[in-house]
Protein backbone atom coordinates (compact mmCIF):
# COMPACT_ATOMS: atom_id res chain seq x y z
CA UNK A 1 0.00 0.00 0.00
CA UNK A 2 1.58 3.26 -1.15
CA UNK A 3 1.32 6.38 0.97
CA UNK A 4 0.85 9.54 -1.12
CA UNK A 5 3.48 12.27 -0.77
CA UNK A 6 2.92 16.02 -1.03
CA UNK A 7 5.92 16.55 -3.33
CA UNK A 8 4.24 14.48 -6.10
CA UNK A 9 1.85 16.76 -8.05
CA UNK A 10 -0.81 14.06 -8.59
CA UNK A 11 -0.59 12.97 -4.96
CA UNK A 12 -0.81 16.58 -3.78
CA UNK A 13 -4.06 17.06 -5.70
CA UNK A 14 -5.62 14.09 -3.86
CA UNK A 15 -4.22 15.15 -0.47
CA UNK A 16 -5.55 18.69 -0.85
CA UNK A 17 -9.09 17.65 -1.84
CA UNK A 18 -11.84 17.28 0.78
CA UNK A 19 -12.78 13.61 1.03
CA UNK A 20 -16.34 12.39 0.35
CA UNK A 21 -18.64 10.75 2.86
CA UNK A 22 -17.83 7.05 3.28
CA UNK A 23 -20.61 4.75 2.05
CA UNK A 24 -20.70 1.48 3.98
CA UNK A 25 -22.43 -0.15 1.00
CA UNK A 26 -19.42 0.55 -1.23
CA UNK A 27 -17.60 -2.59 -0.09
CA UNK A 28 -18.21 -5.85 1.71
CA UNK A 29 -17.29 -6.33 5.37
CA UNK A 30 -14.40 -8.59 4.36
CA UNK A 31 -13.10 -6.02 1.84
CA UNK A 32 -13.30 -3.32 4.50
CA UNK A 33 -11.55 -5.53 7.06
CA UNK A 34 -8.77 -6.23 4.53
CA UNK A 35 -8.42 -2.52 3.70
CA UNK A 36 -8.18 -1.53 7.37
CA UNK A 37 -5.62 -4.26 7.99
CA UNK A 38 -3.54 -2.99 5.06
CA UNK A 39 -3.76 0.58 6.30
CA UNK A 40 -2.71 -0.45 9.80
CA UNK A 41 0.25 -2.38 8.40
CA UNK A 42 1.34 0.52 6.16
CA UNK A 43 1.02 2.96 9.06
CA UNK A 44 3.09 0.78 11.39
CA UNK A 45 5.76 0.02 8.76
CA UNK A 46 6.17 3.77 8.27
CA UNK A 47 6.35 4.41 12.04
CA UNK A 48 3.12 6.41 11.93
CA UNK A 49 0.35 6.71 14.50
CA UNK A 50 -2.46 7.64 12.09
CA UNK A 51 -3.37 7.29 8.43
CA UNK A 52 -6.28 8.89 6.58
CA UNK A 53 -7.88 7.18 3.59
CA UNK A 54 -6.90 9.96 1.20
CA UNK A 55 -3.25 9.36 2.13
CA UNK A 56 -3.52 6.06 0.27
CA UNK A 57 -5.53 7.51 -2.61
CA UNK A 58 -9.06 6.76 -1.36
CA UNK A 59 -11.10 9.96 -1.25
CA UNK A 60 -13.46 8.79 1.51
CA UNK A 61 -13.89 10.11 5.03
CA UNK A 62 -12.23 7.60 7.32
CA UNK A 63 -8.94 7.10 9.10
CA UNK A 64 -7.08 4.62 11.25
CA UNK A 65 -4.97 5.42 14.28
CA UNK A 66 -3.12 3.53 16.95
CA UNK A 67 -2.23 4.95 20.32
CA UNK A 68 -1.37 3.34 23.63
CA UNK A 69 -1.81 -0.11 22.02
CA UNK A 70 -5.41 0.64 21.02
CA UNK A 71 -6.43 0.62 17.35
CA UNK A 72 -9.08 3.02 16.04
CA UNK A 73 -10.91 3.09 12.71
CA UNK A 74 -13.32 6.01 12.51
CA UNK A 75 -15.63 6.61 9.55
CA UNK A 76 -17.24 9.93 8.65
CA UNK A 77 -15.63 11.61 11.67
CA UNK A 78 -16.75 14.97 12.98
CA UNK A 79 -15.09 16.90 15.75
CA UNK A 80 -18.10 18.18 17.68
CA UNK A 81 -16.32 20.10 20.43
CA UNK A 82 -12.84 21.28 21.31
CA UNK A 83 -11.39 22.57 24.54
CA UNK A 84 -10.30 26.17 24.87
CA UNK A 85 -7.04 24.87 26.30
CA UNK A 86 -4.51 24.33 23.55
CA UNK A 87 -0.93 23.23 23.40
CA UNK A 88 1.89 23.37 20.90
CA UNK A 89 3.72 20.17 20.02
CA UNK A 90 5.99 18.94 17.24
CA UNK A 91 4.16 17.10 14.45
CA UNK A 92 5.22 15.24 11.36
CA UNK A 93 3.32 13.39 8.65
CA UNK A 94 3.80 10.30 6.50
CA UNK A 95 2.72 12.36 3.47
CA UNK A 96 5.21 15.15 4.21
CA UNK A 97 8.46 13.21 4.69
CA UNK A 98 11.41 14.90 6.30
CA UNK A 99 9.45 17.85 7.68
CA UNK A 100 8.16 18.58 11.13
CA UNK A 101 7.02 21.62 13.01
CA UNK A 102 5.23 22.95 16.03
CA UNK A 103 1.44 22.98 15.71
CA UNK A 104 -1.14 24.50 18.06
CA UNK A 105 -4.10 22.19 18.67
CA UNK A 106 -6.85 21.76 21.24
CA UNK A 107 -5.77 19.54 24.10
CA UNK A 108 -9.16 17.83 24.36
CA UNK A 109 -11.87 17.06 21.80
CA UNK A 110 -15.08 15.14 21.35
CA UNK A 111 -15.30 13.24 18.08
CA UNK A 112 -18.17 11.29 16.63
CA UNK A 113 -18.53 9.05 13.63
CA UNK A 114 -18.98 5.36 12.95
CA UNK A 115 -16.96 2.23 13.65
CA UNK A 116 -16.12 -0.38 10.99
CA UNK A 117 -19.53 -2.02 11.51
CA UNK A 118 -21.43 1.19 10.84
CA UNK A 119 -22.29 1.66 14.51
CA UNK A 120 -22.39 5.26 15.76
CA UNK A 121 -19.51 6.14 18.09
CA UNK A 122 -18.74 9.21 20.13
CA UNK A 123 -15.63 9.61 22.23
CA UNK A 124 -13.69 12.12 24.23
CA UNK A 125 -9.97 12.26 23.50
CA UNK A 126 -7.25 14.28 25.16
CA UNK A 127 -3.52 14.74 24.93
CA UNK A 128 -1.72 12.93 22.14
CA UNK A 129 -4.80 10.99 21.00
CA UNK A 130 -6.76 14.24 20.56
CA UNK A 131 -3.86 15.58 18.47
CA UNK A 132 -3.81 12.46 16.29
CA UNK A 133 -7.56 12.64 15.67
CA UNK A 134 -7.37 16.36 14.77
CA UNK A 135 -4.44 15.70 12.41
CA UNK A 136 -6.34 12.90 10.62
CA UNK A 137 -9.60 14.85 10.32
CA UNK A 138 -7.57 17.70 8.83
CA UNK A 139 -6.32 15.26 6.17
CA UNK A 140 -9.89 14.39 5.27
CA UNK A 141 -10.60 18.11 4.86
CA UNK A 142 -7.60 18.57 2.55
CA UNK A 143 -5.44 20.28 5.19
CA UNK A 144 -1.94 19.31 6.28
CA UNK A 145 0.00 20.05 9.45
CA UNK A 146 2.34 22.31 7.44
CA UNK A 147 -0.60 24.70 7.06
CA UNK A 148 -0.49 25.30 10.82
CA UNK A 149 3.22 25.33 11.62
CA UNK A 150 4.14 28.04 14.11
CA UNK A 151 7.07 29.90 12.64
Amino acid sequence: MRILKIENKKDKKVLRKKASVFDFNSMSKSELRELLSGMRKAMKESDGVGLAANQIGISSRFFVAEFDRKFYAIFNPEIVSVSKIQDVLEEGCLSVPGKSGEVLRSSEIVIRGYDKNGKRVKMRAWGHLARIFQHEVDHLDGRLFIDYIKR
